[in-house]
């Protein structure tokens, strides 16, 4: 459902001020789904390899269209360093869930992983609300903004983190192989 909602978000996110009700009810609506769709899957052990693989995809893709959105917005301007930073450690850790899973090793998302994800929502949605091309939202966007960069810093330490915990795996992969 997430990937489904990706196309509108943008659209809305990009389309101008007048469409942030519709982004922000969009997101909102994906990021429940993400909720609906963990919850379910655990409750009911209904868990395939589909999921596994569509459910973070479809996270990051939302993530990334509304951080790349904010870049170039008059009014959230978000610093490209830190969507950088933000999209660099979700493709380290993708291609890392990659590796492992070659070694038959599952890495599932931990507390820290599962904050930066948290926080990286509530940014969002915080974003959508303050932007006001008047600037009667300053006290709010400024709140935004440091809901962002402790979503940036969770980020951070959530990938470093990760590395950490799987780091004989990392290792082991730079090891080299004679294949013919």
């Amino acid at each position: 459902m997430r990937l489904a909602l990706i196309v509108p978000f943008c659209f809305f996110v990009t389309g101008g001020i007048q469409w942030d009700v519709l982004a922000l009810v969009t997101f909102g609506g994906a990021a429940f789904t993400d909720w609906f769709d963990g919850y379910y899957a655990r409750r009911f052990k209904q868990f395939s390899d589909a999921g596994k693989l569509l459910d973070p995809l479809a996270d990051k893709l939302l993530v990334a269209t509304a951080l790349v959105a904010f870049v170039a917005d008059p009014v959230i301007k978000l610093p490209v360093w830190s969507v950088v930073l933000i999209l660099g450690r979700e493709f380290l850790i993708t291609g890392l869930r990659g590796m492992l899973a070659s070694y038959n090793v599952v890495m599932s998302a931990d507390t820290l992983g599962k904050a930066k994800a948290a926080a990286q929502m509530a940014a969002i949605m915080l974003f959508l609300v303050a932007r006001d091309p008047v600037g009667r939202q300053n006290a709010f966007l400024s709140l935004s903004m440091a809901v962002y960069y402790v979503a940036v810093l969770l980020t951070v330490l959530s990938g470093v983190e990760y590395i950490w915990h799987h780091r004989a795996a990392i290792m082991k992969s730079f090891g080299t192989t004679s294949e013919q």
